[in-house]
């Protein structure tokens, strides 16, 4: 069983001294939870893809304090970084820029770009301090489950894995934005988002004048999340518009459905509520994705929200139903 403790000074400095000395340690963000390397040691990174079960062509985001500890692991810092990262840092933005030849390979992928951010949680902040340098952090789930948002989807991902034994899990609460960071890459001529999350775009334009019309991309790019294929539960499931959830329903077997309240949805189907707004919407969508997965349903069916301001909900829902 995974080590959970709660997030104060004691264990924060636990944290970081694992860290330093090359072991893994899953830190909260406002995000989700990310299980945690020194971005520097390239054996500890190579752990978590191993520990996870990522697939070696899916880049890590590298976590970091401030903008002095990002261009330590940064080939160039151009204007347009230096404007996000005032705008935007501590919080969910992550930028692709080109790498310091120092940072090991596997920490990006074999790729020449790294994606970095500061995340804004305070605890993950804090072990930032402690450690002293970059931390590589994915998501903490295994690979093929949903982003953990909470320390025990954590516990329930690695019970009985054997190289999770002692794995500290740092509790730091439910996470506030619960969706994972907008990705914006700034290593080529014209600015791109490769992931869509809660800055959006038009926010980002705001501040650097200008980005590519481009849409996210459906493969793996230099962004995690960027396959059309993710944030998806274990059994099938399907998205749906409104006008036809029930012809959906009448097609199968009972389901749990993820929808807004006030989504008709008749027994024996189990209607999994999603908040009326997008933020909270947001924190939530994970969390509602493993109550689905742990329902006696045999599947799952998403109702797309279709209004303005969901776009990224909209985003995790398809590509979670993708294939």
């Amino acid at each position: 069983m995974v080590d959970v403790r709660q997030g104060d000074h004691q264990t924060v400095q636990e944290a970081g001294r694992r860290l330093r000395q090359g072991g893994l340690v899953v830190i909260p963000t406002e995000t989700v939870y990310g299980l945690a390397a020194c971005t520097m040691r390239g054996e500890a990174v190579s752990e978590i893809f191993t520990l996870k079960g990522r697939p070696g062509d899916n880049p890590l985001i590298a976590h970091v304090l401030d903008v002095p500890m990002a261009r330590t692991i940064t080939a160039s810092w151009p204007p347009q970084a230096a404007a996000l990262a005032e705008a935007f840092w501590p919080g969910p933005l992550t930028m692709v820029l080109p790498r310091n030849p120092a940072v090991p390979a596997v920490a990006t992928a074999g790729l020449d770009t790294i994606a970095v951010r500061s995340p804004r949680h305070p605890i993950a902040q804090a072990i930032l301090q402690a450690a002293g340098q970059p931390l590589s952090a994915p998501s903490a789930n295994r690979s093929g489950c949903v982003s953990p948002t909470r320390a025990a989807h954590v516990q329930d991902d690695y019970a009985g894995v054997a190289a999770a034994e002692r794995l500290l899990v740092v509790d730091g609460g439910p996470c506030e934005e619960g969706l994972e960071s907008t990705v914006v890459d700034l290593s080529g001529d014209v600015a791109r988002v490769l992931r869509c999350g809660t800055v959006g775009r038009d926010a980002i334009k705001a501040v650097i004048g200008s980005l590519s019309p481009t849409p996210p991309p459906q493969s793996q790019d230099a962004s995690p999340g960027t396959r059309h294929r993710h944030y998806a539960p274990r059994k099938d499931m399907v998205c749906c518009q409104r006008a036809a959830v029930a012809s959906v329903l009448a097609s199968g077997d009972p389901a749990s459905v993820i929808a807004l309240a006030d989504v008709p949805v008749p027994p024996p189907h189990t209607h999994l509520a999603l908040p009326d707004n997008p933020p909270d919407a947001g924190a939530a969508l994970y969390d509602l994705l493993r109550q689905a997965d742990a329902a006696s349903t045999s599947r799952v069916v998403a109702v797309i929200p279709d209004r303005d301001g969901w776009a990224v909900i909209q985003d995790r829902l398809r590509r979670g139903a993708a294939g």
